[in-house]
């Protein structure tokens, strides 16, 4: 019987995992994927010019 005490943390962490990949292949794309994207793409839009802004203000600097 101690085997099985030794396989069940793998066996535990094995389903766990597994239950981890599927809810992260069903929550990608779906009705939100549009509005998720566009938030990304808006959070790097600003990123991008927020640094574009920076680079201007020190060159102006100079």
């Amino acid at each position: 019987m101690e085997y099985i005490a030794a396989l069940t943390p793998s066996v535990v962490m094995a389903v766990a995992f597994t239950a981890l990949i599927v809810t992260i292949v069903k929550s990608q794309g779906g009705a939100n994927k549009s509005k998720e994207d566009a938030a990304v793409d808006r959070a790097l839009a600003q990123a991008e010019s927020a640094r574009a802004a920076s680079s201007a203000d020190g060159a102006s600097r100079s």
